[in-house]
């Protein structure tokens, strides 16, 4: 009988940000388009944020209660999920063109996070003194690059391109609004029964903290991105799509960690160390694809590698536990 609830948590938590999904985009897709923003900053921004609320709810929840362990795999299996999954997925279903402005600044965040994260997990291995570990100072270091990218990202607000323009669904600013507030709380609900409901079919299979963390939390949690991202790219909104997944990432870990670590230090294991490793490599073959390739595009081959790469990877960590 508790299998069964757990299974209709899950399935129902699905079906509420679905629905908190779709209708976020088209609020954020409104504003966007009347406020003459790019929906590249409406992605990396409100959209971007809202998605990382149960990550973010998550977090606070397992650092005031000292799960350090639930705190950082969340995180890493969050991110890792977002890039090799959502934006695999994404590229599956439709060439991805990848906005200049994400290409030179954004992205190139998300490969800085991924790395600082890497080298707080080696400090023992780096200096050979102390613990790998995040400390007050480290998220101080966190929220102020947060900072420093939330200043970059609103100084090079520009008029909005013409992306799918035709596809949005004009309302009122107030109706909007209200759309993006219930969208949202449709996404946290919905996040919030997808985790409780895989969580608890997890424990029952004798997991770890760690790996739950990485394998049922961190993807629970990233739901909301998937299901943004890829309306998003049904409706033609690419850099709305884009920028959810990568501010979400960034989010993810200057702000969240960044918080996290100042409430309570978060001790990073070394069996974590392949996660980080993951994390690190996910990024940068998304900068590859990117910044360095003649077209920055992210094709159904690329995709294909994506979700490969994440297979491989969930076969390895299941088999090693």
């Amino acid at each position: 009988m508790a299998i069964f609830l757990d299974l209709l948590m899950l399935i129902g938590g699905i079906a509420v940000a679905v629905i908190g999904a779709n209708i976020l985009v088209d609020g954020a897709s409104s504003i966007a388009h009347k406020l003459k923003v790019s929906s590249l900053i409406i992605g990396m921004t409100v959209v971007a944020f809202g998605t990382s609320m149960p990550e973010f709810a998550v977090n606070i929840f397992a650092s005031v209660h000292k799960n350090t362990g639930l705190a950082i795999s969340n995180i890493l299996g969050s991110n890792i999920f977002n890039i090799l999954i959502i934006l695999g997925i994404a590229a599956m279903i439709r060439k991805m063109p990848v906005h200049k402005n994400t290409i030179s600044r954004d992205i190139p965040m998300n490969l800085l996070a991924a790395i600082l994260v890497g080298v707080a997990a080696n400090k023992v291995l780096i200096d050979g003194l102390g613990e790998s570990a995040l400390y007050a100072t480290d998220g101080i270091i966190f929220l102020s690059l947060f900072a420093i990218f939330l200043y970059y990202t609103f100084y090079h607000l520009k008029p909005a391109d013409d992306e799918g323009d035709a596809h949005i669904k004009m309302m009122s600013t107030l109706k909007a609004i209200i759309l993006i507030l219930f969208g949202l709380g449709g996404l946290i609900a919905g996040g919030e029964l997808i985790v409780n409901g895989a969580t608890d079919l997890a424990r029952s299979a004798g997991m770890s903290d760690h790996l739950v963390g990485l394998l049922i939390v961190g993807p629970g949690t990233s739901i909301p991105e998937l299901l943004t991202s890829l309306i998003a790219v049904k409706k033609g909104k690419i850099n709305l799509a884009v920028g959810n997944v990568v501010g979400s990432n960034i989010f993810n870990i200057f702000f969240i960690l960044g918080l996290s670590s100042i409430i309570y230090p978060l001790p990073l294991h070394t069996e974590l160390n392949i996660a980080v490793l993951v994390t690190i490599g996910a990024s940068l073959l998304l900068f590859a694809f990117t910044f360095m390739a003649k077209k920055s595009h992210l094709t159904k081959p690329r995709g294909m590698l994506f979700i490969a790469l994440y297979l491989v990877y969930i076969a390895y960590m299941l088999i090693g536990s």
